[in-house]
């Protein structure tokens, strides 16, 4: 059973914790205890039912202002699919955690207030979305019952949606009316908006697709720890662990190890006790080659045949996370997989204003802003572009001072 990892997004007040509380509660996902508590809650919504945003507010200070502040991460699973929802804060000053709580989804929901339409913050993070690289977009107009579950205002948001996508080249966009509060098109199709002729919002994400891009040819493991007993036993056992980012590995695999940029062939692949024939992206395996090849923590086994940049001058878009201002005349460190090297932001190329996504020179970073740099590096990076390959096309900064992550990082090339 594959697992579907998605996001909300949306206004302040727009019910993204509703919406996640009842996909939770419509589908029996929520644990006795959990659903005693609820029911013994004193936030209750102006019809007497109960406010199902409580099951993801897990902060004090969002329960007494009804607010999303940090992400708050949910499980569940239906007889076809696993999910994991990140519930992403919608406000403007919580920027990093949003991207933070997207950086891994494979979809988005991005919730519109039926009365509102769209609205600065539906802009804002639209383009987060397109920044991310997230391919998947559901558009849930929420709050339908409060317009009387009108289909010419539900036509009228997705008119108005579909420019801002053609804008930030958003290309898979579905839209579903819901009302999060009442439950309409939510778990089951609504007998409200009997117009509507689509499916549910949960039936929608068991079925979406998310595995329809081939990344076998950019096969990519980040060596992270380097496996040689020398014990009279092991005598000769050389192996390299790591987890596959990406693409496969198979037996008698041309490899390429970068940055020292030697060749070799793949003799065996261990996973647990067994010893596949492949190895497939996101499992942890230990690699043996044929060859002797000096490999150490941070090196990266790619396949010969497709290999990945290889620069110590990089453009890229950045988001800043930290309350110090970006500082271009200091060292920070950049982690890339499990390497670690030094780096200087050389060049700040402009930043952008998120809710009109017009681009302004700058020569200063603050907290949350998000624009492109130049990246210079001590040590070359092998990295592919962040829109070819999500998992090898980012890092992060670190700033040395504190050790606290500073910055968010997205590959878009490498620089001549």
């Amino acid at each position: 059973m594959n697992i579907l990892k998605f996001f909300t997004a949306g206004s302040v007040d727009d019910g993204k914790s509703t919406l996640i509380g009842r996909l939770l509660y419509d589908t029996d996902s929520i644990l006795a205890d959990q659903l005693e508590a609820l029911q013994s809650s004193n936030r209750k919504n102006d019809d007497g039912t109960i406010d199902l945003a409580i099951l993801t507010d897990g902060l004090r200070a969002e329960r007494e202002q009804g607010i999303t502040i940090d992400v708050a991460y949910k499980y569940f699973q239906t007889d076809k699919r696993k999910f994991i929802i990140a519930d992403t804060p919608g406000h403007i000053q919580y920027t990093r955690n949003m991207v933070t709580g997207a950086s891994t989804a494979n979809l988005a929901i991005i919730l519109i207030d039926a009365r509102n339409g769209v609205v600065e913050q539906t802009i804002r993070h639209s383009y987060l979305v397109s920044l991310l690289g997230i391919k998947h977009i559901v558009v849930c107009i929420n709050k339908m019952d409060m317009v009387g579950y009108d289909e010419s205002v539900y036509n009228s948001i997705i008119n108005k949606y579909q420019v801002l996508a053609q804008q930030l080249k958003l290309v898979d966009v579905n839209y579903i009316p819901v009302s999060a509060l009442k439950g309409d098109n939510i778990v089951q199709n609504s007998e409200h908006m009997d117009w509507y002729e689509g499916e549910s919002l949960l039936h929608f994400l068991e079925k979406v697709d998310t595995d329809n891009l081939d990344k076998s040819q950019l096969a990519r493991m980040p060596v992270q720890w380097v496996i040689r007993p020398q014990t009279e036993e092991l005598h000769d056992y050389r192996g390299y662990a790591g987890q596959v980012l990406s693409g496969t590995f198979s037996l008698n695999d041309k490899v390429t190890i970068l940055p020292s940029g030697a060749s070799s062939t793949i003799e065996k692949i261990e996973f647990f006790d067994q010893a596949p024939t492949a190895a497939h992206a996101g499992q942890s395996v230990t690699i043996h080659l044929k060859d002797d090849v000096d490999i150490s923590r941070g090196d990266t086994i790619v396949n010969a045949s497709a290999l990945p940049q290889d620069s110590k001058l990089i453009e890229a878009d950045l988001c800043w996370m930290d309350g110090r201002a970006l500082d271009t005349s200091i060292m920070y460190l950049i982690q890339h997989n499990s390497k670690v090297t030094k780096c200087k932001v050389s060049e700040i190329l402009h930043k952008v204003d998120i809710n009109t996504l017009e681009k302004h020179p700058a020569d200063e970073f603050k907290l949350n802003d998000i624009g492109r740099v130049i990246l210079k590096t001590a040590d070359a990076l092998a990295f592919d572009l962040y829109d070819d390959n999500r998992a090898n096309g980012s890092a992060i900064l670190v700033d040395s001072r504190t050790n606290l992550t500073v910055g968010a990082l997205m590959f878009r090339a490498a620089v001549e």
